[in-house]
């Protein structure tokens, strides 16, 4: 699938799911997105604690970008959020795609940034790890590491 193609199917999934962004991408999509264009752009929302603890997505650098959503320890929130996003993305019609944990806190940056005139937010479905498996781990169920994708860390 072309990227045209793929957005458009993010697209479609967001317009199903009546989401307040552009749409929502797989992690093999967002892969592949990110391999076949490099003027895509991937924000990792998660603390950094969690990218140096539990590991990162392995991609170009360059497409890599890291804007806490909430700040560790203590979870609260970031509230230099949006600052440090217009700070890292100064182009607001780039294509942005937002990625946490389990797919949560990706989808509020993703929110939040189409709220303040991004207009290509996609949410990473499943986010890095995915949800808990029945003993209580993740990167089992869904997720970044479970399908197999770069990843460096823990």
């Amino acid at each position: 699938m072309s990227t045209d193609q793929t957005l458009q199917a993010a697209r479609q999934r967001g317009q199903e799911q009546a989401l307040p962004y552009a749409g929502a991408v797989t992690p093999q999509e967002a892969f592949t997105l990110l391999q076949n264009d490099s003027k895509i752009l991937l924000v990792d929302v998660r603390t950094n604690a969690e990218r140096d603890w539990v590991g990162r997505v392995n991609i170009n650098e360059a497409q890599h970008l890291a804007v806490q959503w909430s700040l560790y320890p203590g979870g609260t929130p970031n509230p230099d959020f949006l600052a440090q996003l217009q700070a890292s993305v100064t182009d607001k019609n780039s294509v942005i795609l937002f990625l946490c944990r389990s797919g949560v806190r990706s989808r509020h940056g993703a929110r939040l940034a189409t709220e303040n005139g991004y207009t290509n937010c996609y949410d990473i479905l499943q986010g890095f790890e995915g949800d808990k498996d029945q003993q209580g781990h993740r990167k089992t169920v869904g997720g970044w590491c479970q399908n197999g994708l770069p990843w460096l860390g823990a």
